[in-house]
């Protein structure tokens, strides 16, 4: 297959094409490319010769397309300007700071969403870019700056500190509570709908080790939902659909606003496992690193 090279004209005669087709006249694409008018002139003659069709019809002071040069008009102008476009933005983005984040669904769209006005105001300077993935090793992918993790602390090659530990409780709606069976209780749980998170968090408590850890040992059988997205899992139970786990630090803000309850106080669960902010090992003291660890402790910690 040829190369673009060898099918390409050179980019001048194009460049020179484009300004001499719009102003339909080379003088003035002289001017606007600070070329004479035999300048511009030669290098159309060059490209048609590459062509090997006219471009343009010649009069004694006047200059209009060919059928063929309309055509090849809007195909130049329209890839000239995208090319420069482009350009542009990579040269502007060029002095950018770009700080990459890695997180989970829940965090995104939870915790770091909500709070994406804080963050860019606390770092004016730097321009966020979220990899937002279930899978872990998307989010801790060697172009990551720092990312927020579930897990026990320990990551290869990164370091990590803690923001906050698994609690769990039962959330659901105050309408929800309102039109349902009784529930003062865990076991009561066999009468109510159960919402189910199904997802690449293979570490994260589900239904069955919840009741077993508030002594719940029987089967409970439900008619409930089950949703591969954390974040939906908490809109059905807004919605009134049923019960779900709540992670404490997700739900804190719809427990706060009052479009979350937790029906169980009692039966929270803690594990071992949490919530970390992890950078890579060496990478703790680049200052916008740095800041965002110490934004995370500060603001994501609130609950």
């Amino acid at each position: 297959m040829k190369s673009y090279r060898q099918k390409l004209p050179p980019l001048d005669p194009l460049i020179a094409f484009e300004a001499s087709a719009r102003h339909l006249s080379f003088t003035k694409a002289g001017h606007e490319l600070h070329l004479t008018q035999a300048a511009i002139s030669q290098q159309i003659r060059s490209l048609e010769n590459y062509l090997g069709v006219k471009l343009f019809i010649r009069a004694n002071r006047s200059v209009s397309l060919t059928p063929q040069g309309r055509d090849f008009q809007h195909v130049v102008a329209t890839t000239l300007a995208n090319l420069a476009n482009a350009t542009t933005d990579l040269r502007t983005k060029g002095n950018e700071s770009t700080l990459t984040i890695g997180c989970d669904q829940a965090i995104g769209n939870m915790l770091l969403m909500p709070r994406l006005p804080e963050l860019t105001a606390a770092f004016p300077q730097v321009t966020p870019r979220l990899m937002i993935s279930d899978v872990e090793k998307v989010c801790l992918s060697t172009d990551v700056d720092a990312a927020i993790i579930f897990g026990d602390g320990a990551w290869h090659g990164f370091h990590a500190e803690k923001l906050f530990p698994e609690r769990i409780f039962p959330v659901c709606s105050p309408e929800y509570v309102g039109r349902s069976p009784e529930l003062r209780k865990a076991s009561d749980l066999s009468q109510h709908k159960l919402i189910k998170l199904e997802d690449e968090h293979w570490n994260w408590m589900t239904w069955r080790q919840w009741l077993d850890q508030n002594g719940v040992n029987t089967a409970i059988v439900t008619k409930g939902l089950t949703v591969n997205s954390y974040p939906l899992v908490i809109e059905a139970a807004i919605q009134g659909h049923g019960i779900a786990l709540g992670w404490e630090h997700l739900v804190g803000r719809e427990i706060e606003n009052g479009t979350l309850l937790n029906p169980l106080p009692d039966a929270t669960i803690e594990s071992e496992l949490g919530y970390y902010v992890l950078w890579p090992a060496g990478a703790r003291h680049h200052p916008d690193i740095r800041g965002f660890i110490d934004w995370c402790v500060q603001s994501l910690v609130r609950y």
